[in-house]
């Protein structure tokens, strides 16, 4: 009888190991928002990390976030740092390419609660309205990544984030 456990165990750790190699190796998540507000409006809450405490979903989780700046005050060199709780952990982000009202782009780095690099980029598209903006992320996935994909959509959860935060960008950006 424990033969035919071992061999039934066995055998769920080979598809289990099967369906997380069967995962996609990167994925990429993002979500727009429509603003009636000039482009260089939101692109100046994006482009300022000192700035990010007005509208970022990821800023209110831990009300003891500890914060450092450094590099150039905004901008391209710009770089953000943040020490956090369990929900939030540790990581930096670093402006590699800023596009007045057109686009930033981020080089993100978790360190906890689990280590990950990824790239985020915002764009800025005038419409008729004023501007739409695009938050975007996209990275690889590491396997840990593709077990945890296995239980959690990252678009569902990732994307609803994202839209928090879009939100909360046009509310400060229209007001």
């Amino acid at each position: 009888m424990l033969a035919y456990i071992g061999i039934g165990a066995a055998i769920l750790v080979v598809l289990l190991a099967l369906m997380i190699a069967t995962r996609p190796d990167s994925f990429r998540v993002a979500r727009s928002i429509g603003i009636s507000a000039a482009p260089d409006v939101p692109f100046g809450f994006v482009n300022d990390f000192h700035r990010w405490t007005e509208w970022s979903p990821f800023e209110n989780i831990d009300p003891n976030l500890k914060r450092t700046y450094a590099g150039s005050p905004a901008g391209e060199g710009a770089r953000y740092a943040w020490q956090g709780n369990n929900k939030v952990g540790s990581g930096s982000m670093t402006i590699t390419e800023s596009i007045p009202a057109g686009r930033v782009v981020l080089d993100l780095f978790f360190e906890k609660p689990f280590k990950a690099t990824n790239l985020t980029t915002f764009t800025f598209t005038p419409s008729p309205e004023g501007v739409t903006v695009e938050w975007a992320m996209s990275g690889k996935n590491t396997t840990m990544g593709k077990a945890m994909s296995l239980a959690m959509n990252m678009d569902s959860y990732l994307g609803k984030t994202f839209d928090e935060g879009l939100a909360k960008l046009k509310r400060v950006s229209e007001a």
